[in-house]
């Protein structure tokens, strides 16, 4: 048997400086979806409830959504077909959403008014 000779090999980790913009962009990142989140804490403790604080807080949670995939997803990078052909359909999911507690809405109200 042939004899095995040991070789220390020193492992050199780089240490990368911090790309201060990457980590400025991060931050306005949370600051937005930060206010956004305390918008919604602030109407979900002063609005009464109903019809209108749901929808306001659809639309909400659909613009954070896009901030969001436009960002860490970097979809705002794309061309603005696959962007629009993202953002249409949703604006008519978000629409039917909403129509749809105004009329449920109306009609637990006529139901009410009925009895």
């Amino acid at each position: 048997m042939g004899a095995h000779a040991h070789h220390d090999h020193e492992v050199k980790v780089t240490v990368l400086p911090p790309d201060s913009a990457k980590i400025r962009k991060i931050w306005v990142t949370c600051g937005i979806l930060a206010f956004l989140t305390a918008v919604e804490f602030l109407l979900a403790f002063t609005m009464p409830r109903g019809v209108w604080l749901t929808a306001i807080f659809v639309i909400l949670t659909f613009f954070k959504t896009f901030y969001i995939v436009g960002e860490f997803m970097h979809l705002k990078h794309e061309t603005k077909v696959l962007i629009w052909s993202i953002i249409l359909p949703m604006s008519f999911v978000v629409w039917l959403i909403t129509a749809l507690c105004v009329e449920g809405d109306a009609i637990l109200v006529l139901r009410e008014w009925v009895k």
